[in-house]
């Protein structure tokens, strides 16, 4: 079957034999998107996670401009510029304690593929070379070889399956079932050959929403410092406000060995990562012995544009209107979600912070149940960019996102059910 199409593009988690034509924007304002055609779609998704305080930000796209017109590339090899050097100050005073090193890349993918690098490298380097790593059911950390190892496998991942590595799985901590995850992975970091324990805080993002308390985070971290386990918080989604504080760890007053960040760190503006880490792993690599370097890189590793904006935005989170805001935000979906939550049409209505997501009953479950592309089409038929992770739909807003929008959407929400039953 040979495809009919006007554009060369390969979109992403696109299948283009089911699809038509993609919707063409053209400009972004606030929580806004605006179409070729004349439309104004309410981004309620924040463009795949990634725009918090609005498209377009003025401070943002100023800062943008300045440096674009100053330093726009440097081998970051040999060499460092202002815009990173804020960057990394800024950061390690806004991360949890203990974090002393900054790493740059490009995503989040990126950023846990070094974390994965950082953590192997550390073992090796103090001569005791700990291999396995150890995740949770159901995460996902990106698409890459590395980040495709550690997340869930199946139909995501199975085409490539003789590249990926084994790992340890422990349960993921549902609702009446967290000991037996807490006592999974005590098991699994009781094997001296456990090197790190992977998760997301608090959120398992592409892996339906699924959401866990503060309590149970508290105590994975426990469990691996007693065990002498790294732990890797991956908030490239739940950093920069998600969760209701500006990083997840914050709510379970932890600090991991190793932490992404990614998407929010622009602002949504601009592709950024960063792998922050504890004293002892960059030691582990500092040497004289140049075998025992840290080998990553991106050529665009710290572009200065890109770090630019990442300074603008830590200007916005320093401000108390924009937290006030964020916190308004979370008041809002709990406002809107309660509704749900006696309504027999959805099942596990839940929320953390600025997130919501519940679960449409009568359908099939997972990422490929056919009420996914027929809940997209029904939401985009409305002029809302909402995108339903099988039968599980979530609304993840940008923080300039009104009480009005967040009514249509949930408005055009209960009507999908009724239309779709």
């Amino acid at each position: 079957m040979m495809p009919k199409r006007k554009s060369p593009i390969w979109h992403p988690f696109t299948q283009h034999a089911l699809q038509g034509e993609m919707t063409k924007v053209v400009r972004g304002e606030g929580a806004y998107l605006y179409t070729a055609d004349g439309h104004r779609i309410i981004d309620a998704i924040s463009s795949w996670w990634v725009v918090t305080h609005g498209h377009c930000h003025p401070h943002i796209v100023s800062a943008i401009q300045k440096q674009a017109e100053t330093l726009n590339q440097i081998i970051f090899a040999g060499h460092t510029h202002e815009p990173a050097e804020e960057v990394a100050a800024l950061l390690l005073q806004l991360a949890p304690r203990g974090l002393d090193y900054v790493f740059f890349s490009d995503s989040g993918s990126t950023s846990v593929e070094v974390a994965l690098k950082m953590a192997l490298g550390y073992w090796r380097n103090i001569g005791e070379p700990r291999t396995r790593l150890i995740v949770m059911q159901h995460s996902y950390h990106g698409d890459t070889i590395g980040t495709m190892s550690v997340g869930a496998r199946g139909v995501f991942n199975a085409a490539y399956e003789p590249l990926l590595f084994d790992v340890t799985s422990v349960p993921f901590p549902a609702s009446g079932r967290e000991q037996a995850t807490l006592d999974a992975l005590e098991a699994a970091c009781r094997n001296g050959n456990a090197a790190a324990f992977i998760v997301e805080p608090l959120i398992l993002g592409a892996g339906g929403m699924l959401m866990y308390p503060a309590w149970v985070l508290k105590e994975m971290r426990r469990i691996c410092e007693a065990s002498g386990v790294l732990l890797i918080a991956d908030e490239v989604m739940t950093g920069w406000g998600r969760t209701g504080t500006l990083f997840a760890c914050e709510q379970a007053d932890v600090s991991a060995d190793i932490v992404c960040y990614s998407k929010g760190l622009t602002g949504g503006s601009l592709p950024l990562a960063v792998t922050l880490c504890r004293a002892d792993i960059f030691r582990a690599h500092y040497s004289n012995d140049r075998a025992r370097t840290f080998f990553h890189s991106s050529s665009y590793t710290a572009n200065p544009v890109a770090c630019a904006a990442a300074k603008a935005n830590f200007d916005l989170w320093q401000r108390q209107d924009v937290r006030e805001r964020m916190a308004f935000v979370a008041a809002m979906q709990e406002q809107q979600i309660e509704r749900f939550r006696a309504d027999s049409r959805f099942e596990n209505v839940r929320r953390t912070g600025t997130i919501t997501a519940l679960d449409l009953k009568g359908s099939d479950a997972g990422y490929l149940a056919d009420i996914g592309p027929k809940l997209q089409a029904f939401f985009r038929d409305r002029n809302l960019l909402l995108r339903p992770l099988g039968n599980t739909i979530y609304v993840m807003p940008p923080y300039c996102v009104t009480a009005t929008d967040l009514a249509e959407i949930y408005a055009c929400i209960s009507d999908a059910a009724d239309a779709l039953a």
